[in-house]
């Protein structure tokens, strides 16, 4: 079925989805089973509890339910400029994707470095009654890499974690101050390993196609000789790290052994990098311009051998949306970054008909696991958990076209592919926020 039964009028406080294959990870359940929903909440599944009574209840037949997706750091692009997106528009792309939780990364205009900023963000968030909004606050002031921010400031206000994101903090004096401080609040710390100086003017995997192609590179060395030295300050102040955008096979191998000597790591790839590769660049497609950028083979697959593993906890979409002219200067010059809330989890079931994943590892690198990394109660089905779902169509055949996505940003190389697999339905809290 391509379209759901059912409308958000329609959505009493107590109802029962029925006859849907249901995959929950967290529960270890994959099957048939019946979702019974009572005021915003998980009642049961399978059969009804006694004394339940649905005011409505649903047929899916062929329809997949999972536990809302949760993405780990989108750029939401508000506060910003709104030709690149907003709150609004990115908050409905989310849920069009499947997504029920969305933790937007700092890196705005101006930087959420700041208690009141995030609260500005989350009333408006709360507002649009569109997916939870889960922040990551700056680490440090403005982004800038020398003064901490008011860490526990930013926890009170509502910040899942803290992040500098691929902005560097050069003086790993700062570096240890910012994890020491994040530890003693137990303040979770995401980190995007790479070494500055040898990213600096990069914009390219360094190997053959940039060195054929003439683009100044960006090795694979500076994500793990950053990944080395985090690790370090992560054993010698015990906080909760997390590392994102893992690009290398050097990088799998660290976060592994790193797991293995009981350090408190997670980590996560994009859906991008579990694709593609650096020979995309040929022809100088800017559309295929990300940070980290696009690497080897070799590394594509070991990320995907990370995240069926479990040593990769998370996949993310890595959505930073543009206007059609951030992509139209020479690739070098070109912003990096892709709109993908809306075509994560279809790139996700390429990938599982290809074989390159398990259907079971992929929804829990979407769902479980996120949450476990956020260490919060999200990512399950399990009873009395808020009614957070995402139901998909895994043979529904459809094409991206500008203009008919939710996104602002119109920077995807996707526009124009046909793709199997769509969410149909997103419910957020028991409610239906998106439909087909």
């Amino acid at each position: 079925m391509s379209r759901i039964p059912f409308t958000a009028a329609e959505i009493a406080e107590r109802y029962t989805l029925h006859g849907a294959h249901v995959l929950d990870t967290a529960q270890g359940l994959n099957g048939v089973y019946d979702v019974h929903v009572e005021r915003g909440r998980i009642k049961a599944l399978g059969k009804a509890p006694v004394g339940f009574t649905p005011e409505q209840s649903w047929s899916l037949e062929g329809c997949l339910i999972t536990p809302g997706l949760i993405d780990l750091g989108p750029h939401l692009r508000e506060p910003g400029p709104s030709y690149k997106g907003s709150l609004a528009s990115e908050a409905r792309a989310g849920l069009s994707g499947g997504y029920t939780t969305l933790c937007p990364r700092p890196d705005t205009s101006p930087i959420l470095d700041n208690a009141p900023q995030i609260q500005t963000l989350l009333t408006k968030a709360r507002a649009l009654e569109g997916p939870h909004i889960l922040p990551l606050g700056a680490l440090t002031k403005g982004l800038e890499g020398e003064l901490l921010s008011n860490m526990a400031g930013l926890k009170a206000a509502g910040c899942a974690a803290l992040t500098n994101g691929r902005a560097p903090i050069t003086d790993t004096r700062v570096a240890l101050r910012c994890l020491d401080y994040a530890a003693t609040f137990d303040i979770p710390v995401h980190i995007q390993p790479e070494d500055a100086a040898l990213a600096a003017g990069g914009c390219a995997h360094d190997g053959a196609v940039a060195a054929r192609l003439g683009l100044s590179g960006i090795p694979a060395a500076a994500e793990t000789i950053a990944l080395a030295q985090w690790l370090v300050l992560v054993e010698q102040t015990g906080v909760r790290a997390h590392f994102s955008r893992l690009s290398t096979a050097k990088g799998v191998e660290a976060v592994a052994a790193a797991k293995a000597r009981g350090l408190p790591v997670t980590a996560d790839v994009s859906i991008m990098h579990l694709h593609w590769t650096d020979q995309l660049l040929e022809g100088f497609d800017s559309r295929f311009h990300f940070q980290p950028p696009l690497r080897g083979a070799h590394d594509r697959d070991a990320l995907r051998a990370g995240v069926e593993s479990g040593v990769i906890d998370a996949i993310v979409s890595d959505h930073l949306p543009h206007e059609a002219a951030a992509k139209l200067a020479p690739f070098a010059e070109s912003q990096p970054g892709i709109t993908s809330l809306e075509t994560c989890w279809s790139m996700g079931m390429a990938l599982v008909e290809e074989g390159g994943l398990s259907l079971e590892r992929l929804i829990d690198s979407l769902t479980a696991g996120p949450a476990r990394v956020l260490g919060c109660a999200a990512g399950t089905l399990k009873a009395q958990c808020a009614a957070d779902i995402a139901i998909f169509d895994r043979i529904h055949r459809w094409t991206p076209t500008e203009g008919a996505w939710q996104s602002v940003g119109t920077n995807t190389p996707l526009a124009g592919v046909s793709m199997n697999g769509r969410c149909v339905a997103t419910i957020v809290d028991g409610k239906l926020r998106h439909a087909l």
